[in-house]
């Protein structure tokens, strides 16, 4: 039985990460997008990472996504629509990416096949986490929030522009 979940959420997760990519307004994609991280979510849960999974639709899911959201519906998601054959360049040239990276991800599970066995007492833990976050990552993880900061006072300089 958590094969059949794992298998659906882990589908669930890849179409609606799919349909973000191919999805020609972007509130859709938004909303498509809210649906993989739900998924997500879920495979953190199953995989035994419960703060992770909390984490992911509090964070995500909750506050960054309706942050997206509000932008996106801020800047009049109407008159925003993608041209198709935009999308045809972008997908003539991301095929060939996405089968270079799909052979990447493969070769390193078939590499890495017996050794998945990970311990499940540092799989997930707040500890672990949050030595990773504070020490190794901590100006990735500062300079990715400025980067969102600037992000949406660039809409809202945008927005009231136009005005």
């Amino acid at each position: 039985m958590e094969h059949v979940v794992f298998y659906f959420f882990a589908g669930v997760s890849v179409i609606a990460a799919l349909t973000v990519v191919f999805q020609s307004t972007a509130i859709y994609g938004v909303l498509s997008l809210i649906v993989c991280f739900g998924a997500m979510a879920v495979l953190f849960f199953q995989l035994g990472a419960h703060f992770l999974a909390a984490i992911q639709v509090i964070v995500y899911a909750g506050a960054i996504m309706v942050l997206f959201l509000f932008v996106t519906m801020l800047l009049d998601p109407e008159s925003e629509r993608f041209p198709s054959n935009r999308l045809v360049k972008t997908t003539i040239l991301a095929l060939p990416v996405a089968a270079f990276l799909a052979l990447l991800l493969l070769q390193a599970l078939a590499e890495s096949w017996p050794t998945l066995d990970v311990g499940q007492e540092q799989t997930g833990r707040i500890e672990t986490i949050a030595a990773y976050l504070f020490r190794d990552y901590l100006l990735p993880f500062e300079i990715t929030s400025i980067l969102v900061l600037a992000a949406i006072v660039g809409a809202v300089v945008l927005v009231k522009r136009s005005d």
